[in-house]
């Protein structure tokens, strides 16, 4: 399975590569790309790649994937970023993300008639967002910059956000083996590996007889990522927390090696993220979109794209002066991202109770909303063409 499965990453990375000019001018998308393949590919289709969710190789490339992009998005938003422009990226988060939270649990019991306990964990592992299935707005300079800056942040923070809930959430219907106890000490560990291993490891690069040569900068934030996720599996530490805190304190403390990362660390993130995506494909079968999901779940599904989100931010833009045009492209634009495919595969791996149907809803929502998003974001950027561009 495992050549196989690289096999078929190589071949749609390639393809992946020599459309993105294209994609980023027209609805292709390289993210529809790989979901389109692995859901062909996968053992629904072609069976070329016969993956379930119990292969090992799940749930190892997941947690790599989201250690990367949480550690990604942790460094795009260092502290005094957050002091700078945080009104509104602080409404979308601390008000818009409970309110998506609470409006997709409600849809979730009323619709789909699911357990409250159930509802209020699929509405965490539904809330983060996700700018990659977005890059033409997040991307394209003729954009605002403070609907840029607003998206970036809110989807840098709202993944480590929501994890600590759905963690909680899980332990509270017993899908996990310890108690809240010792999730909380994994959680303050993992916070604390976070935050003092980069600064550690900052303060002896400054120091003149260990300073790091201009070309090997880039891999102190390597350095410091490895050194994090190695130290939370030796010691049970919240590995995914770990790495948020990390990323923020490396911008933070760091901000040189932060750009020094960036392109690289992007380039990893993305490529863990496109990996992830085809294995997720892989996991979808036409048995499972249309013989396994009833209709209430289709209607869930769609409610939970078109309405959630953008009522939680018409709520959350309440009072403030951003434009009609901006409102409408930031409600629209809460994809939901790789932090919802890897919070799934915990819910799914938990066996707490309706956790097969949880996944279920979980991969159809994100399934549209790749399609969705990703379909759409070329088309709302050239809404902007002529308009004159935000700093």
């Amino acid at each position: 399975m495992i050549p196989m499965l690289t096999l078929a990453f190589a071949v749609l990375l390639v393809l992946g590569v020599l459309i993105s000019e294209r994609a980023s001018r027209t609805v292709l998308s390289t993210a529809v790309l790989f979901l389109l393949g692995g859901f062909v590919l996968g053992q629904g289709v072609l069976g070329v790649v016969p993956i379930t969710p119990a292969d090992p190789v799940v749930g190892v490339l997941a947690q790599l994937a989201l250690f990367s992009v949480l550690y990604t998005d942790g460094m795009k938003v260092g502290l005094s970023d957050l002091r700078r422009a945080w009104r509104l990226p602080g409404r979308a988060l601390l008000l818009g993300l409970p309110l998506t939270l609470l409006v997709t649990a409600l849809l979730a019991h009323y619709i789909a008639g699911l357990p409250w306990l159930q509802c209020f964990l699929l509405g965490a592992v539904l809330a983060p967002t996700d700018p990659v299935f977005a890059a033409a707005i997040v991307g394209r300079k003729e954009v605002p910059g403070r609907l840029r800056h607003l998206l970036n942040v809110e989807s840098g923070l709202n993944d480590g956000l929501a994890l600590p809930v759905v963690l909680v959430l899980l332990a509270l219907g017993g899908g996990t083996n310890v108690g809240p106890g010792v999730l909380a000490e994994e959680i303050v560990l993992g916070l604390l590996i976070g935050v003092l291993v980069p600064l550690i490891v900052i303060w002896l690069e400054r120091l003149p007889f260990l300073m790091a040569t201009k070309g090997l900068q880039p891999l102190v934030a390597v350095s410091v990522g490895l050194l994090v996720l190695a130290i939370c599996l030796v010691t049970g530490a919240n590995l995914f927390l770990a790495a948020f805190a990390a990323g923020i304190t490396v911008a933070t403390a760091g901000p040189g090696f932060r750009e020094e990362f960036e392109q690289f660390g992007e380039l990893v993130s993305e490529l863990l993220k496109l990996a992830a995506i085809l294995v997720f494909g892989a996991l979808i079968t036409p048995e499972f979109l249309f013989g396994e999901i009833a209709w209430t779940g289709w209607v869930f599904a769609v409610l939970a794209i078109v309405i959630a989100r953008p009522l939680a931010l018409l709520v959350s833009f309440l009072g403030t002066r951003l434009p009609v045009k901006e409102q409408l492209a930031a409600m629209w634009f809460g994809p939901k991202g790789f932090a919802s495919v890897v919070y799934g595969l915990l819910v799914l791996e938990s066996g707490i109770e309706h956790s097969d149907e949880l996944f279920h809803l979980v991969a159809l929502v994100i399934t549209l909303s790749i399609l969705a998003h990703s379909s759409t974001d070329v088309l709302v950027a050239k809404q902007f063409q002529g308009s004159r561009p935000e700093p």
